[in-house]
């Protein structure tokens, strides 16, 4: 069918508006890189920064032989790996169960776990919980606390109720149990809503910084993104990484943050390309037959 001259007005003012949208999405992210790789005078110079015109390494080779840098990276990508896997585990045990129709008092369980949503027992109480489990200065503090949100594995309950009760009828009449048909058949029907919660829970666990500022003092045991905090707010680690002898100590503070806030950002971006591809819905096409 050929378009109008209305339509195609407006297909290219769609185009252009996403255009621009994406522009304004990438763009911090080729400015912060393009100063990460810049010389002092050039990384200070006001304006846009597309590419860098006068490369100097220095930030990057000074960021790169920071120990802590790498303690921290090892931490954060053992978190988010850890903590997602657990998490998705934990939530779909949850949420299966809640998804059922004949469990009993079902609503008064649901009722309960939302109410946790909007009320909390603050941060003091929650430290003296995480006191006396033990969890100061341990790496299960990141992971134990936040291991099922609530608000995800709600999403995860729902997604369960609309897969239809008769795959689950018949996989009893062939002799399955409540876990075989979770793991054999009601997980492989919900890798779009698994792709999605996984990939929030990653980003989640990759960008948190605040638990590593309570509950953890050990230096072996911080992220990469309490790092991050260090020397991008308090400057106190941009500092020391940019002291050069004889020059002043904080020329390089402004190349040294971008390198460091491109450090941490970096892989976590790199994980959702692979998870792209099952935001769509469909893999219960044909998983029935009339």
């Amino acid at each position: 069918m050929k378009m109008t001259s209305g339509e195609k007005g407006f297909q290219v003012i769609l185009f252009l508006f996403i255009l621009l949208l994406c522009v304004i999405a990438i763009y911090p992210f080729i400015h912060i890189a393009s100063i990460s790789f810049s010389a002092p005078k050039e990384a200070g110079r006001f304006g846009f920064h597309w590419f860098p015109r006068d490369i100097d390494l220095f930030s990057w080779k000074q960021l790169l032989t920071q120990k802590k840098i790498w303690i921290g990276m090892r931490n954060t990508t053992l978190r988010t790996v850890l903590g997602t896997v657990l998490s998705l585990i934990a939530m779909a045990l949850a949420a299966y169960p809640l998804s059922r129709k004949h469990l009993p008092h079902r609503s008064f369980y649901t009722m309960i776990i939302v109410f946790t949503m909007f009320f909390s027992g603050g941060l003091i109480p929650t430290y003296l919980l995480i006191r006396d489990l033990h969890l100061l200065n341990n790496f299960w503090v990141y992971i134990l606390p936040g291991l099922i949100p609530t608000f995800s594995m709600l999403i995860m309950r729902n997604f369960f109720m609309t897969i239809p009760v008769e795959v689950e009828e018949s996989a009893k009449i062939d002799g399955a149990n409540d876990m075989r048909i979770l793991w054999s058949i009601i997980l492989p029907l919900s890798k779009p809503v698994l792709a999605t919660l996984g990939l929030w829970a990653a980003v989640a666990n990759w960008n948190a910084w605040f638990d590593a500022i309570i509950y953890v003092t050990d230096t072996d045991l911080k992220t990469i993104q309490f790092f991050l905090r260090e020397v991008v707010v308090t400057s106190a680690d941009a500092e020391i990484f940019g002291r050069v002898t004889g020059a002043a100590n904080l020329q390089y503070e402004t190349s040294i943050k971008a390198a460091t806030v491109i450090f941490a950002v970096v892989p976590i971006l790199i994980a959702y390309p692979f998870l792209q591809k099952y935001f769509v819905k469909g893999t219960m096409v044909g998983s029935l037959k009339g």
